[in-house]
C-alpha cells in the first residue's frame, strides 16, 4: 500500500509540474472516446431507428400478387392469367410445412360517408392475422378484426390513425357508425400510431381494414388481389417462400420458377441488407473514432517521454538504491494509465450525458436515438486502454533500461 501511495504522490506531483501539457493530453483523450463512443451509439440508434421504421410494414413478411404467365408450361402458352381465390390461401395453409401466417388481401377504393364528409378510401379485406403480420396495433379501448367477423361477414372497420383523426377529429371513435360503400360499418378500433418508411399499396395510417369476407360481399369481388405470409422462422423465409410457390404453381400449372407469374417481395432480404450495411457504416464510424483516439494516444506518449527526460536523474538514483527495471517500468506505466482513465472516464460521462438530451431535439424519427450500450462502453474502454498501454509502454521501457550510473549525470 505504501509503494501504491509513493506512486500516486509522485504522479500528482508530475501533474502540478506539467499542468498545461496535461491538461492539454487529457483534453485529447477526453475527445478520442467522446468520437469514439457518441459515434458508435449514433450508429447503434440509427440502426435501430430504420429497423423499426422497416417492421411498420411487417415483420418478415413476404407478399405475393398473381399476374400472367411469362414462359410455356405444360403445353400451355405464356401469358395465361393467374387468379388465386381463398380456395388457395386454404390449400397453402394446409400444405407448406415451412409456413407461419397467411392472409388474402383484397383491395379496392370504396366511397366513405360519415354526416356531411364523404372520402375515397383505400380499404383492404384481410383476415384476423393480417394485423399481426402488418404490426397493425390496436389503440386502448379498439381492436382489430376477429375470427367471428370473418364467419359472421360482420359489416365492422378497422380504421388507420390519420384517417380516424380526419373523419372524428379528437372524438373517440370505437363504436361509431359510418357508411362505407353504401352500408352501415361499426368502427372496432383505430391503428396506433406507428413508424412505417415503405408500403406495398396504401399507407396504413391512411387506410381502412375489414373482414375479407365482408369484402367479397360487399363488393363482390371473387379473386384477391395478393395475399401475404411468414415463414414459421425467419431465417427460413426463403425456403417457406419457395414452397408455396411449388403449391400455387402445382395447382395453376405454371413455371415455379416463372417470375411473373407469381411475383414476391421477401421483405427479409431488405431486413438482411440493412443489417450488412448498418454493420460496414458502424465499423466506418467505428475506425474514424478509433483514429481520433489515436491521436490522443500520441499526446500520452509524447508527455510521457518528456516526463522520463525531465526525470532521468531521479530514476539513476532510485535504480541506484535498489528500485528494480520492472518497477520503472510499472510506475510509468500505471502514471500513463491513469491519465488515459481520466480522459477515457470524462469522455464517457460526456457521451453519455448527450445521449440523454438528444432526444429533446425531436428528430428520433429520422436519425433514431444515440444508444450507448453497455457493449459499446466496454468496447470503447477496452480499446482506450489498449491505446493508452502501447502509448506509455515504450517511454517506460525507455526508462527502465536507462544505466544508473549514466542516468545520475544528466
Amino acid at each position: 500500500m505504501d509503494r501504491i501511495a509513493n506512486l500516486l504522490k509522485q504522479f500528482f506531483r508530475d501533474l502540478r509540474a506539467q499542468r498545461l501539457r496535461t491538461f492539454l493530453t487529457t483534453l485529447g483523450l477526453v475527445w478520442g472516446t467522446v468520437a469514439v463512443s457518441l459515434l458508435l451509439a449514433f450508429g447503434d440508434g440509427f440502426h435501430h431507428q430504420i429497423k423499426k421504421n422497416s417492421a411498420g410494414l411487417g415483420n418478415g413478411i413476404v407478399i405475393a400478387w398473381p399476374s400472367l404467365t411469362s414462359m410455356p408450361f405444360e403445353g400451355l402458352g405464356k401469358g395465361r392469367p393467374i387468379r388465386l381465390d381463398e380456395s388457395d390461401v386454404e390449400l397453402i395453409r394446409a400444405s407448406a410445412q415451412e409456413l407461419g401466417w397467411v392472409s388474402s388481401e383484397y383491395a379496392n377504393t370504396l366511397k366513405l360517408q360519415l354526416g356531411t364528409k364523404t372520402l375515397a378510401v383505400d380499404t383492404v379485406g384481410a383476415h384476423p392475422i393480417f394485423g399481426e403480420m402488418r404490426n397493425m396495433i390496436p389503440q386502448a379501448g379498439g381492436r382489430f378484426i376477429d375470427p367471428f367477423d370473418m364467419r359472421d361477414k360482420r359489416r365492422v372497420v378497422f380504421l388507420g390513425n390519420e384517417l380516424a383523426e380526419n373523419l372524428f377529429g379528437t372524438g373517440d371513435p370505437v363504436g361509431q357508425t359510418l357508411r362505407l360503400h353504401g352500408s352501415p360499418f361499426t368502427v372496432i378500433g383505430v391503428l396506433k400510431k406507428k413508424t412505417q418508411d415503405s408500403s406495398y399499396r396504401f399507407r396504413d395510417k391512411d387506410m381502412a381494414v375489414i373482414p375479407a369476407t365482408t369484402m367479397r360481399a360487399l363488393t363482390g369481388q371473387k379473386y384477391m388481389n395478393n395475399f401475404v405470409f411468414t415463414a414459421k422462422d425467419v431465417a427460413r423465409t426463403e425456403q417457406a417462400t419457395a414452397e408455396v410457390l411449388r403449391i400455387v404453381a402445382a395447382k395453376h400449372r405454371f413455371d415455379p420458377e416463372d417470375k411473373e407469374a407469381l411475383s414476391v417481395w421477401d421483405t427479409s432480404d431488405m431486413a438482411k441488407f440493412l443489417d450488412t450495411f448498418m454493420l460496414a457504416f458502424r465499423l466506418f464510424l467505428g475506425i474514424v473514432g478509433s483514429l481520433t483516439l489515436v491521436v490522443g494516444g500520441i499526446g500520452v506518449s509524447n508527455i510521457m517521454n518528456v516526463a522520463v527526460e525531465e526525470r532521468t536523474r531521479e530514476i539513476g538514483i532510485k535504480m541506484a538504491l535498489g528500485a528494480r527495471p520492472g518497477g520503472i517500468l510499472g510506475q510509468f506505466l500505471m502514471e500513463t494509465l491513469l491519465i488515459t482513465a481520466v480522459g477515457g472516464g470524462l469522455g464517457l460521462a460526456i457521451t453519455i450525458g448527450l445521449c440523454s438530451l438528444f432526444p429533446a431535439f425531436g428528430v428520433t424519427e429520422y436519425v433514431g436515438d444515440p444508444n450507448l450500450t453497455p457493449a459499446l462502453a466496454f468496447g470503447t474502454v477496452g480499446l482506450l486502454g489498449l491505446i493508452g498501454l502501447i502509448a506509455g509502454y515504450f517511454p517506460a521501457k525507455t526508462a527502465a533500461d536507462l544505466d544508473p550510473v549514466v542516468a545520475m549525470k544528466m
